[in-house]
């Protein structure tokens, strides 16, 4: 049994950190609310099964490092790749979740989807977080060794929950374009949004508003604002808040998980309808990540990010995931496009 460890590098940090389990076994949990006045660094699927447990590396040693120069063609060069993306698969997928639109039993889901990229020599996990952090100093950084020998590496945009003390924050992001030309020199001030891009997005914000709510939690929204993500925009409001028990944060992520951004509405329908119909499984592709409680130069702070841009490595073996919202009015070749945008944070880590 390999042991497990995590690296995560927080938005436009210059260091990283180190989580590290000494010995035995990574602890296995069947439900959020388990996270209840636990400490160490988490990884949580999209839906808890035996195969896909919510996983808890004990903080037994934590260190800080600094995120070193990485040269790109030092882990590429003379590597070959080969791609294997199944568009067939995905026009079924498509198909089966958009009816589901059209009569009107959901009015938004989340489809998503695997690429598969097989190289000809593996290359170091930790040489790839290092490099990923170069690459996008906006995102979170993680990568997990895992309990089987595998690795999960993931550059996303979204936090889930991060607070310290009583101060709080959740964010709603959704709503996705592809910055080109003279846009890649800025932040997305440009960018026009689409009817459905505003919608998807509301959506979202309107459900976190919803279950604070239910929760008793007072709160300000502020937003939406365009954010950028590696060469995407999003749509995005913040929502910060108090929590004066923060020994309770299971039972928030056991209401906000999975969040519209990556399920749908109605949640528990599309929740269902995903796991029964997607061709390939998520795992822990749309769960999420991050550091749980834990004290870092003597502060304890919790930076839970939903696992978006992941890449699974299994050797020499990287599957890649994405997904996108789906509305009545989607149509299915940009969707299928909005996906490969996605992919390429994580293309453009490997070659």
């Amino acid at each position: 049994m390999n042991s497990c460890y995590a690296f995560f590098r927080l938005p436009f940090a210059h260091t990283y950190t180190e989580v590290r389990q000494s010995a035995g076994e990574v602890e296995r949990l069947s439900a959020l609310t388990a996270l209840n006045g636990c400490k160490g660094f988490v990884i949580a699927p999209f839906q808890v099964s035996p195969d896909c447990p919510i996983l808890l590396i004990r903080p037994d040693h934590v260190t800080e490092h600094a995120v070193e120069p990485v040269p790109a063609e030092s882990i590429h060069q003379g590597n070959a790749f080969s791609e294997e993306t199944r568009r067939d698969d995905y026009a079924t997928d498509f198909a089966c979740f958009h009816e589901q639109l059209q009569t009107g039993h959901f009015s938004k889901i989340v489809l998503a989807r695997r690429a598969t990229l097989s190289v000809a020599h593996p290359a170091d996990p930790r040489q790839l977080f290092l490099l990923a952090c170069h690459r996008y100093p906006r995102l979170f950084i993680s990568l997990v060794a895992m309990p089987g020998g595998d690795f999960w590496l993931t550059a996303t945009p979204e936090i889930l929950l991060e607070g310290t003390g009583a101060h709080w924050r959740t964010v709603a992001l959704a709503g996705t374009m592809q910055l080109e030309g003279e846009e890649l020199n800025g932040e997305g001030e440009s960018v026009r949004w689409s009817t459905k891009n505003i919608q998807e997005q509301r959506y979202v914000a309107t459900y976190i508003a919803s279950t604070l709510e239910q929760m008793g939690v007072s709160y300000h929204e502020e937003g939406p604002r365009t954010v950028r993500a590696a060469n995407l925009v999003h749509l995005r409001s913040d929502f910060t808040f108090s929590l004066p028990d923060s020994s309770r944060v299971g039972d928030m992520l056991h209401a906000l998980h999975p969040t519209p951004a990556v399920c749908g509405l109605p949640k528990q329908a599309t929740f269902q309808f995903i796991a029964q119909h997607e061709h390939a499984s998520r795992q822990y592709y749309s769960g999420f990540m991050g550091p749980l409680n834990l004290t870092t130069a003597s502060v304890e702070s919790t930076h839970l990010y939903v696992s978006l841009r992941c890449m699974h490595i299994i050797g020499t073996c990287h599957h890649l995931y994405a997904g996108g919202g789906l509305l009545k009015d989607s149509i299915e070749e940009q969707e299928w496009q909005e996906t490969e945008a996605k992919m390429q944070t994580m293309k453009d880590v490997l070659r």
